[in-house]
């Protein structure tokens, strides 16, 4: 069987964590900053976790990651 390919966009986006989660950066923080409170901006500084429905999606397009 030949090699499964990794979604590259994918691996540029997510990140496998040790606790089999799957790390993620928060939209909104390229440009239009003025209009954002400083609170708001502050919370999109910081990581997500991947939500739970969309694991399995994830895991598909991360294919070695396991």
């Amino acid at each position: 069987m030949p090699k499964m390919k990794t979604r590259k966009s994918a691996a540029k986006r997510f990140s496998k964590t040790g606790g089999n989660k799957y790390k993620r950066k928060n939209a909104g923080m390229r440009h239009n900053l003025e209009g954002k409170p400083k609170k708001a901006k502050s919370g999109l500084i910081k990581t997500n976790y991947v939500h739970k429905s969309d694991v399995a999606r994830v895991k598909k397009m991360l294919p070695y990651s396991q």
